[in-house]
């Protein structure tokens, strides 16, 4: 009987090596139970396992198309782009909000989310892991299995006690690298005192997920915390001790080392209320982008491309929706760039200057503006001086924005909370590597039945655009309705504004109609 036992249990350590060797060479993703266990991560890399994660589960969900679950495959799709604690916040919110996607794949889902969270340090979320663990554990030595996973459900009750303890403190937030030292630490002093023999898959998963966990606590200990609101986007100025440099530094003085604020997420429903009445063709647009920012503290949009008709109005809804959402941002009309100066020129220069992300830091004291790219299809393709597309991929990807290294400051800067917003009247000339990194959404027309409503929006801008009061702008009589409605039959807008512009000259001209 004893022998048969140990046999059993050598079977599952052997079997338990071999995945946990998959998972490091990125041909496994350990399940939540296996997480449970102690395995490493997915290429021993918590950042790569919550994107292998949501790229999974949002291919999945595509393949229901209930609108209960449209906010969760939309968080599930930012938090392939952004492995931040936030967005897996926004993912188990969603998760819990889904009452579709009721069955044993959203349980484990759930529990892998708070598995993320409480490596992240939520103590809430360690305390449901220590549970879960626990639980586990008892149906191990039920069936007089082994004991090996009592002192690692142990060592969670004790994480989240002390990360409890420290959040009532005042601290709210812990490096990943931390959580896990902690957790091997309690494992290890609890195995002692049970005398229990120390597994040769834990031994494992330490060796391989060391080096990992020493960069993640590098990292994370290069970030501010998120959850007060504010990003160091400046940490350090290059050559500071040069000319240039001191020159450079005494530009950035302001900015250096000190949280800049992030954007937070407005009312949702009011900002949509006075869009869709302003753009009542592009509801759907406006829905698109809005449930994105659903279950988030602040505003941050993955890169995205209006494409549509010329004169549709997507620039113009652009400019609006960050008006609305109380956002700072920079226009740059696509039409004269065709190298990489949009990434910055070297200080050496002349006509040296930061990129132009850095730029709209720099001029709004915000860490997370928007930059919006009008007609991008208009980019020049010539490498004669760099490509402004090879430029917008590195600041696209959440990997190489969070360490830009821009070359007039000559150091890295944190640009990852920047949203990148795009119009294009086409993508057949926009870069394929770039579109792949973006969410690309179709613009709609606005159709004849639009009329009523978009012709006295545009004549009341008209009037204020001239210095005159809204008021001014007296109600359109059915005649100058109907004569408009001759003339425009839906398309662009700009054809239309401009018959109200005709329209408001001979208004001024003949006077009123009696």
């Amino acid at each position: 009987m004893a022998v048969a036992a140990r046999d059993s249990r050598s079977s599952r350590d052997r079997h338990f090596q071999r995945r946990l060797k998959a998972a490091i060479a990125g041909q496994h993703l350990p399940t939540e139970v296996e997480l449970l266990r102690g395995m490493a991560f997915f290429k021993a890399d918590m950042a790569v396992d919550i994107r292998e994660f949501a790229e999974r589960l949002s291919r999945r969900l595509k393949h229901q198309p209930r609108f209960e679950i449209a906010p969760l495959a939309a968080a599930l799709d930012d938090l392939a782009v952004d492995q931040s604690e936030e967005a897996v916040r926004c993912v188990d919110s969603a998760l819990e909000a889904a009452s579709a996607f009721n069955d044993t794949a959203a349980y484990a889902a759930r529990l892998r989310v708070r598995f993320y969270l409480a490596s992240f340090g939520n103590s809430d979320a360690a305390a449901v892991i220590a549970g879960e663990t626990a639980s586990i554990a008892f149906t191990d030595v039920r069936d007089n299995r082994d004991f090996d996973l009592v002192p690692r459900a142990l060592a969670w009750a004790v994480v989240a006690n002390n990360l409890g303890n420290m959040r009532r403190a005042g601290f709210t937030s812990w490096s990943r690298g931390r959580v896990s030292r902690d957790l091997r630490s309690y494992a290890e002093e609890f195995e002692a005192v049970l005398e229990l023999p120390e597994r040769e898959a834990k031994r494992a998963e330490d060796k391989n997920s060391s080096d990992a966990e020493k960069t993640v606590a590098r990292e994370n200990a290069q970030q501010t915390d998120l959850s007060k609101g504010a990003v160091v986007v400046f940490r350090a100025i290059g050559n500071d001790s040069t000319s240039e440099g001191k020159r450079v530094g005494k530009e950035f003085e302001k900015l250096l080392k000190v949280p800049l604020p992030l954007p937070p997420v407005p009312d949702l429903t009011r900002v949509r209320k006075r869009l869709a009445d302003e753009f009542p063709y592009a509801v759907a647009v406006i829905d698109d982008l809005l449930k994105r920012l659903v279950g988030r503290k602040h505003v941050h949009f993955r890169p995205t491309v209006l494409v549509g008709k010329p004169g549709c109005g997507k620039t113009r809804l652009v400019r609006r929706l960050c008006e609305e959402l109380a956002l700072r941002f920079e226009l740059v009309s696509c039409g004269g760039l065709s190298d990489s100066a949009i990434g910055g020129t070297p200080r050496r220069w002349s006509s040296g200057e930061p990129s132009i992300a850095v730029l709209a830091v720099r001029r709004h004291h915000t860490a997370g503006p928007v930059v919006v790219l009008d007609e991008i299809e208009k980019v020049g393709t010539s490498r004669y001086n760099g490509a402004v597309h090879d430029v917008l991929v590195g600041l696209f990807e959440q990997e190489t924005s969070s360490r830009w290294f821009d070359p007039y400051v000559q150091s890295a800067c944190d640009l990852s909370h920047i949203s990148w917003l795009m119009t294009a009247n086409t993508t057949a000339t926009v870069s394929p590597v770039l579109l792949d990194r973006c969410r690309v959404i179709m613009f709609p027309e606005p159709g004849p039945d639009q009329l009523d409503v978009l012709a006295p929006r545009i004549l009341e801008r008209l009037y204020v655009d001239a210095g005159h009061d809204a008021r001014w702008a007296a109600a359109l009589e059915h005649y100058e309705l109907a004569a408009l409605g001759e003339h425009w039959r839906g398309g662009s807008i700009r054809k239309l504004q401009q018959l109200l512009e005709a329209l408001v000259e001979a208004r001024e001209r003949h006077g009123p109609r009696q």
